[in-house]
């Protein structure tokens, strides 16, 4: 059985299709890589799938149950964490609270939370700045802040939303070792990323959207070298001989 699937997938604002019928799956512990230009409809696929906009049309099943239209906390408690692209923690409150927060979709005990949020920045390395105002972090700490945060929630299905934007070579290096520690710990990773040396190194397989269709599917060396990719979005660069 898939971790998730997502059939005819579509959704409309108004007049503008965002999404048209989208299919695609994602099985246990694979690293699923969702590329395409900007407006291409990635985020609003993410959203349908976590639960933030109801799909139009079509059908997201997750671990073989049909979960259309359940909220973003119904589908946390099932196990579907997602990080943003814009992040935004508490700010006066410390790496310890923001973690803890997440935690506490698991537990009402403080104890527990606080237990399990510190095995969450012990695994990502980052206990060191428990005691750091969130507000003061750099970016690159901010975005591990974020997945540390989604992590709290235990989930099987991790949606990673543009995590590596604005970051430095070594920290995108870092979080690519970290992405894949995840997977090793056995969380199923979907990932919407830009930095296509990190998406391509990372991908066990890579979906492509553009306009909000589905373009092309396959492993990284297929898509890399596929003619209607290489013209929509990845640029001559990228012509594979």
């Amino acid at each position: 059985m898939n971790m998730l699937e997502v059939k005819q997938l579509t959704k409309d604002f108004g007049g503008l299709r965002a999404i048209d019928s989208l299919d695609l799956t994602i099985g246990k512990q694979e690293i699923l890589g969702l590329i395409g230009p900007n407006g291409a409809g990635k985020s609003t696929a993410f959203n349908c799938i976590a639960g933030v906009y109801a799909p139009t049309m079509g059908d997201v099943y997750f671990e073989g149950s049909r979960i259309n239209g359940q909220k973003p906390w119904v589908l946390c408690k099932k196990g579907i964490a997602r990080t943003f692209q814009i992040v935004k923690p508490f700010a006066t409150k410390t790496v310890l609270y923001n973690v803890m927060v997440g935690s506490f979709a698991n537990t009402n005990k403080r104890s527990e939370a606080k237990e399990k949020a510190m095995q969450i920045l012990e695994f990502l390395q980052f206990a060191d700045k428990k005691d750091i105002r969130a507000g003061n972090l750099t970016i690159g700490d901010r975005k591990r802040l974020e997945i540390a945060r989604a992590l709290a929630t235990e989930p099987k299905l991790l949606l990673l939303d543009e995590v590596m934007a604005g970051l430095r070579p070594s920290e995108v290096d870092e979080l690519v070792d970290m992405v894949r520690r995840l997977r090793q710990s056995g969380i199923t990773i979907f990932v919407i990323e830009h930095i296509m040396r990190a998406i391509m190194a990372l991908s066990d397989r890579i979906v492509v959207i553009h306009f909000g269709r589905k373009i092309a599917e396959g492993s990284p060396e297929k898509v890399a070298s596929d003619e209607n990719v290489i013209k929509a979005y990845l640029g001559g660069e990228y012509v594979v001989s």
